[in-house]
């Protein structure tokens, strides 16, 4: 859904990535940077129960991920290499994010129910991302999906804050949402494969006759 926001987003940092090609900076160096203090603030803020001030500080990252592919692109630097760096780093930030999440739970939370919760929203978000790559990889386009990555970050995020803020139960019920939304979505990506590799198989018994 929010992902259907990226060519306004475009436009509006556009500015700034030229302006960071011109000061020397590459691409790849600000996909590794954002990675990095994703990593940190998520495995430093949210175990120890600092939810609101991690995701304030996290924005400052996660922006740099809108940054690296437009630059990329400006540049005339886009590359396979550059694709699968981001795309890697992408699925280690998100654990990152809800492997804290979790942490949170386990800690200053103390709920084993809801810690199971955010580790579930992190399995299946890691499902979901890899089910579309194995797919594709198979020559099959899979596209759609309840909960793409720009939603889960966006929906685990605000239950972080708000809940840090003073609303207790935001974040459960992000991490429950996104549990059920990531396990439809992964239903929907293998639904998608599995159609597609018996439609392929159907096509050559026909032609076969």
């Amino acid at each position: 859904m929010l992902e259907n926001l990226r060519s306004v987003v475009t436009k509006v940092i556009s500015p700034i990535c030229r302006w960071l090609l011109r000061i020397g900076v590459t691409p790849d160096a600000v996909t590794w940077a954002g990675t990095i203090g994703t990593v940190l603030v998520s495995m430093i803020f949210f175990p120890q129960g600092w939810l609101w001030q991690g995701v304030v500080v996290l924005l400052v990252f996660i922006f740099s991920d809108l940054l690296d592919g437009t630059m990329a692109r400006q540049s005339g630097r886009s590359s396979k290499w550059g694709a699968f760096l981001d795309s890697t780093l992408d699925r280690i930030a998100d654990g990152a994010v809800f492997g804290g999440l979790a942490l949170y739970f386990a800690g200053p939370a103390d709920s084993v129910l809801w810690c199971g919760a955010a580790i579930g929203a992190l399995v299946f978000g890691q499902v979901t991302s890899y089910s579309k790559a194995r797919g594709e990889s198979l020559g099959i386009p899979v596209h759609g999906g309840l909960a793409g990555r720009a939603d889960r970050l966006f929906l685990g995020l605000l239950g972080a804050l708000l809940t840090g803020l003073g609303i207790a139960w935001a974040l459960p019920a992000a991490v429950a949402v996104l549990c059920l939304a990531g396990a439809i979505t992964v239903g929907q990506r293998m639904f998608i494969v599995h159609r597609a590799i018996q439609q392929a198989a159907e096509q050559r018994a026909e032609e076969a006759r």
